[in-house]
């Protein structure tokens, strides 16, 4: 998927690539047409960096509601000559939402555009998943032919069939054509026989069952011309197994035996192997000592902070990389202890890579004695790396945990300029803890987020009193069917004690 590119946060565009409440509430003072173009390029061209922890959907479908847009826009990006050599579900699958939401609406215009791209377009099972929810039995039944003549007859057909089905996120259109399709009827029965037999042939290899035999089993494949037997200084006469040229390999792939290699040794490790454990997690080869470190550090051997500490100063990249991840697991006082000499920065270890990661942890776990260095490490973060990063959300979430005051300034920076609605979500509730002024100032916007989780809090925050348009928001938001339960359980909690005499 393509980088999205976000525009200023002063912006209309920008407030609505971020989701942002603000950006609703733009887009109807704008002028139509250009909030219309806004909205298009939104829609055609996703803003988010992960849709799978952001939404969006549902927010844009509301404003082309109040905006009563057409929707010529969504329909060229869809049927764009780029539809025909590319099926990359990314490159439409926020387009499908928005009418599925639209469709949900009442906006006739969307439903027949989604069954139109069902029958025609690259990334028709989305579509598909989007009728399931909001079409009628005929529509789904009128579809059914187009689908079906998708999957070429003969055996090859009908195993993608059966695997389509078995995948399938909304089952319900294939349920449908079963009762008329005797190939689908057929390839329904024959999915969950597929599935069974796939997981009762799965092969692999395994280690011996003994400590030295998983260390050595956690390098095995890895070593280039040395075999597992290297490891235990003694000649390996087992065969190694055989890497063909779509066996997996690489990082992830080391980091998912060494771990599985970890919880193996829970298994098999004596009281009088410890010595071996300790050797390895100081100097065996990258699999075993990942493997050694993660079991320490699970058993909160009195060794491990230690071993951390080296492992994390290594030269190996790959062995820097586990030790800051496994720092992340561990807990207990004697850890905070050193975590806080690593994140103090009058130590001057407070810009290493054990230090972030200490700050890291007095974020997830530390006391509130630990507030001002998570609130330091906030600041740092954000002078270097600005608002984005993978750790950023969790010194957001530890400052909001630790109510730490001196944080507001950082965490309102964060929520105006954050791209990803979700960590933006993750400001909002530490503000929600840290900031007296949060239910009269951010909590207003948050009522019209793109986050079903930012509007909830600010559904149970927001000050009810001051400002004309909270009330009409929670009542809308109360009479609105598309909106999520949860929402909606809060909203008429607030609104139950709005109508309270004395409130």
């Amino acid at each position: 998927m393509f980088e999205p590119v976000i525009a200023p946060s002063a912006s209309l565009l920008g407030l609505l690539q971020r989701g942002r409440g603000d950006g609703q509430l733009h887009a109807l003072a704008a002028d139509r047409a250009e909030a219309i173009a806004a909205l298009e390029e939104c829609v055609t061209r996703d803003p988010r960096a992960d849709w799978q922890v952001e939404s969006r959907s549902l927010y844009y479908a509301r404003i082309y509601m109040d905006l009563e847009a057409p929707l010529e826009g969504i329909e060229d990006h869809l049927h764009s000559a780029e539809d025909l050599v590319t099926d990359d579900e990314s490159r439409t699958g926020l387009a499908l939402s928005v009418l599925g939401h639209l469709a949900a609406y009442g906006r006739r215009d969307a439903l027949l555009m989604l069954r139109e791209y069902a029958a025609t377009g690259a990334n028709w099972a989305w579509a598909l998943d989007e009728l399931a929810l909001r079409d009628d039995d005929r529509g789904l039944l009128l579809l059914g032919t187009a689908v079906l003549d998708r999957f070429a007859p003969g055996p090859e057909g009908d195993a993608e069939l059966r695997e389509f089905i078995r995948n399938a996120y909304e089952p319900r259109p294939w349920r449908l054509w079963a009762a008329y399709h005797p190939r689908v009827a057929a390839a329904s029965e024959q999915s969950p026989f597929d599935l069974w037999q796939r997981q009762i042939n799965r092969s692999g290899v395994t280690p011996g069952w003994s400590t030295a035999d998983v260390l050595a089993w956690a390098d095995q494949g890895e070593l280039g011309g040395l075999g597992a037997g290297a490891f235990l200084g003694r000649p390996d006469d087992r065969p190694e197994p055989a890497r063909g040229p779509d066996t997996p390999s690489g990082p992830d792939v080391v980091d998912r035996r060494a771990a599985a290699a970890a919880r193996c040794l829970t298994a098999v490790v004596r009281p009088e192997d410890r010595p071996l454990l300790l050797e390895a997690a100081r100097d065996g080869l990258p699999g075993a000592r990942r493997a050694a470190l993660r079991h320490l550090v699970d058993q909160r051997d009195p060794a491990a902070v230690e071993l951390i500490e080296a492992a994390a100063a290594d030269v190996d990249d790959r062995i820097v990389r586990a030790a800051l991840e496994l720092l992340g697991r561990m807990r207990g006082p004697e850890v905070l202890v050193h975590a806080r000499r690593w994140a103090d920065p009058a130590t001057g270890g407070a810009d290493s890579a054990l230090g972030e990661a200490a700050v890291q942890l007095l974020a997830d776990a530390g006391e509130p004695v630990d507030a001002p260095l998570v609130v330091a490490g906030l600041r740092r973060w954000i002078s270097v790396r600005g608002v984005s990063g993978t750790g950023l959300g969790s010194l957001v979430d530890g400052a909001g945990r630790l109510a730490a005051a001196d944080a507001v300034p950082v965490l309102r920076h964060i929520y105006g300029e954050a791209a990803s609605s979700e960590l933006r979500g993750r400001a909002a509730q530490a503000l929600a803890a840290t900031d007296v002024h949060f239910p009269e100032g951010p909590a207003v916007e948050c009522l019209w987020d793109c986050e079903e989780s930012t509007r909830e809090l600010a559904a149970r925050h927001v000050a009810t009193t001051g400002d004309a348009r909270v009330l009409e928001r929670l009542r809308r938001l109360a009479a609105d069917p598309a909106e999520e339960a949860e929402v909606h359980a809060a909203v008429r909690g607030r609104l139950t004690a709005a109508r309270e005499p004395g409130r």
